[in-house]
């Protein structure tokens, strides 16, 4: 009964994430968007350093058993359908992430991921900034600050924030983690690599002063992030990525997506290493479906956005959990 009165009591809420459900679908489909479904249980989860997966096993008819794992985005599913296509997709997916529970995490989520072929990350800005004011009043009223969608969101680069909040020249300073943090005004700590570093000012220094009073994208990553992102072919020091960030909240992800299947092997390999020395036990093969399929893939952008996030922002929610079902 308990579960049922949490349900009742939070209804309003609920209420407000099925009408954003709605916003969605009539936003991509008002833009000859195709809504897919991608499997879950999938062989291979993703290639993240950092993210640790739910482990199951797919029994055949035969009694033979293999590994799946549930994935942790449909980013490799959807581009695939994409490079089969060629059509713009967009998808409201489950999501599963082992060991992550805060107010704005959970082990099971819902990310809204779309590819668009053809756009390049400005155009995948402006219509994610469309997509905000579709969904959103022109201001939200949040509990320590109000947002405001009636102007435009800060485009502001990875270099530009280094300089303004944490006064370095980033991209100057390289992967030199002694230089970055003596000319950051801190100490190295023991066993801190240069991408420990990097993360700690961006989530001290960078991230709690900006998108702020209006959203703001966070764009042309050092190109040691570039994860599944291309390197800026006028500066390939940064890689054509952004986050976006509403209120204190890191909502979305988005990448100039590569479609050079050699290159995106050799940072799967590279990637695969950094994780195993990390997580022995977080171990699956390529995608080699992924891979094969790359080679097709055209020009595009793509971007997985927190669902459960901007439901929260729209509802002024202080917890995820508050704003789920269940949880």
């Amino acid at each position: 009964m308990a579960g049922r009165n949490a349900i009742s009591d939070r209804l309003p809420l609920l209420q407000r994430r099925a009408l954003l459900q709605r916003g969605v679908r009539a936003f991509f489909e008002a833009r000859d968007y195709l809504e897919v479904d991608t499997p879950c249980a999938v062989p291979v989860p993703g290639e993240e350093v950092h993210l640790r997966c739910f482990r199951t096993e797919l029994e055949h008819p035969d009694g033979t058993r293999e590994a799946r794992f549930l994935h942790t985005s449909p980013e490799f599913a959807m581009k695939r359908i994409v490079a089969a296509t060629g059509l713009p997709v967009f998808q409201l997916a489950r999501v599963w992430r082992n060991g992550e529970r805060s107010a704005l995490h959970a082990p099971e989520f819902t990310m809204l991921e779309w590819y668009r072929p053809g756009a390049g990350l400005d155009s995948l800005m402006d219509e994610t900034e469309a997509l905000l004011r579709h969904l959103l009043p022109p201001t939200l009223a949040l509990a320590d600050t109000t947002l405001r969608l009636d102007v435009p969101f800060e485009r502001l680069t990875m270099a530009e924030a280094f300089a303004r909040y944490v006064g370095v020249d980033l991209l100057g300073i390289g992967d030199d983690a002694q230089r970055l943090a003596r000319e950051a005004g801190t100490v190295l700590r023991a066993g801190e690599s240069w991408e420990d570093l990097f993360f700690r000012l961006l989530l001290e220094r960078v991230e709690p002063r900006i998108g702020r009073d209006r959203p703001t994208f966070l764009t042309h990553w050092p190109a040691a992030q570039a994860a599944l992102s291309r390197r800026d072919p006028l500066d390939p020091r940064v890689a054509l990525r952004f986050e976006l960030y509403a209120a204190g909240i890191e909502l979305a992800n988005a990448f100039e997506e590569l479609t050079d299947p050699e290159e995106q092997r050799s940072r799967f390999e590279q990637d695969r290493a950094r994780r195993m020395a990390l997580s022995p036990d977080q171990d699956w093969p390529l995608d080699e479906a992924f891979l094969h399929d790359l080679k097709d893939l055209p020009p595009c952008s793509g971007i997985a956005l927190g669902f459960d996030r901007l439901v929260m922002l729209a509802t002024g929610a202080p917890r995820l959990c508050d704003i789920m079902w269940f949880s």
